[in-house]
């Protein structure tokens, strides 16, 4: 009996043991990564600091891989104040299908045809408002056609709401090209500089889009808390450029755009490697965040919404398939 509680503690204690040196690569391979890519050169001093700090007071220690990554999330965005890195335990995890590119893209998009690329509802509402309820931003090659098929069934209304309160960021190619839509030529919004390889991109909307562009008129965007990066993104250059009216919550204040790497192959690491600058307020919404031109709480969003467009219907003289008794009967019933 002596002899199997001391080769259960063994065990236990070599459990132990390999946990600890791989969390130790873990947390090595993720301070080299900042090193290498994080926008400001000097972070990674302070998340190899803060990585030695807590693993000798034992932070890390009886962690599940998930709790893991969890916790490395949250330390990561409270020390650096980055709200854009992320690490998540994955798994799973096959890197035969990491290697290859091909192979990786049809997963993503096949995972992200399953929310129908981030567009949940698109509809009328009473007054001839449409309505697009976005959750996030997928690669234009495959999600291109559904953002063209949201636009062309909301052409004919008279004003339009952008539901962006769920809307976690995504690709920046759809972020340029849903703008393009209510951009009459191209324009160039942003510039992107990544600290990694010295380089600055120009982005820019389309002159050009396959579905119907929605111009001159009245554009409402929905806010929360939660909206992220390319959400905060399409919010804030269309309130920039006065083609939209942002509603809502004040959002996360995440604008550096990231690099994805696997680490260990355990751990998708998402590491804030650019920095947006406005083409014309020469800045951005990190930390900040987009203030919304009207503050209200997020589950109120959509009424008040609705009710400015009904206003502005009644205002312009605008004609829906309501008569003005029934709009005002609307308004007050969205109002009680």
């Amino acid at each position: 009996m002596k002899k199997l509680l001391v080769g259960i503690c063994l065990f236990h204690s070599l459990i132990s043991y390999a946990q600890k040196e791989n969390n130790t690569a873990v947390l090595s391979d993720i301070t080299e990564k900042v090193k290498q890519y994080y926008i400001d050169k000097d972070t990674y001093k302070k998340v190899d600091s803060l990585f030695k700090s807590e693993s000798q007071k034992g932070y890390f220690n009886n962690l599940s891989k998930k709790e893991f990554g969890a916790l490395l999330t949250e330390r990561l965005r409270t020390v650096i104040k980055d709200k854009h890195f992320f690490v998540k335990y994955i798994e799973n995890y096959t890197p035969e299908i990491q290697g290859n590119e091909k192979e990786m893209e049809k997963l993503n998009n096949f995972h992200n045809s399953l929310e129908n690329f981030g567009f949940e509802n698109v509809q009328r509402l009473e007054g001839n408002i449409g309505y697009i309820n976005f959750k996030g931003f997928a690669d234009p090659k495959v999600s291109a056609k559904a953002l063209e098929s949201a636009m062309n069934f909301v052409t004919n209304t008279n004003s339009l709401i952008i539901d962006l309160r769920e809307n976690g960021g995504g690709d920046n190619g759809m972020l340029l090209l849903f703008c393009s839509y209510f951009f009459n030529n191209k324009t160039d919004l942003y510039t992107t500089y990544s600290r990694y390889n010295n380089k600055t991109d120009l982005n820019s909307t389309q002159s050009k889009v396959s579905g119907d562009k929605y111009l001159n008129k009245k554009v409402y965007i929905l806010t929360s808390n939660k909206t992220f990066s390319a959400g905060e993104a399409l919010a804030y250059f269309l309130q920039e450029y006065k083609l939209a009216e942002i509603i809502g919550e004040k959002t996360g204040g995440a604008a550096n755009p990231v690099k994805d790497f696997i680490i260990q192959n355990q751990y998708l690491l998402l590491v804030p490697a650019g920095k947006v600058t406005s083409s014309v307020s020469h800045t951005n919404w990190e930390h900040i965040g987009v203030t919304p031109d009207q503050e209200t709480k997020v589950e109120d969003a959509l009424k008040v919404a609705h009710v400015k467009a009904l206003q502005y219907i009644l205002k312009t003289d605008t004609k829906t398939e309501l008569s003005i008794p029934e709009i005002k009967n609307l308004i007050n019933k969205l109002e009680e």
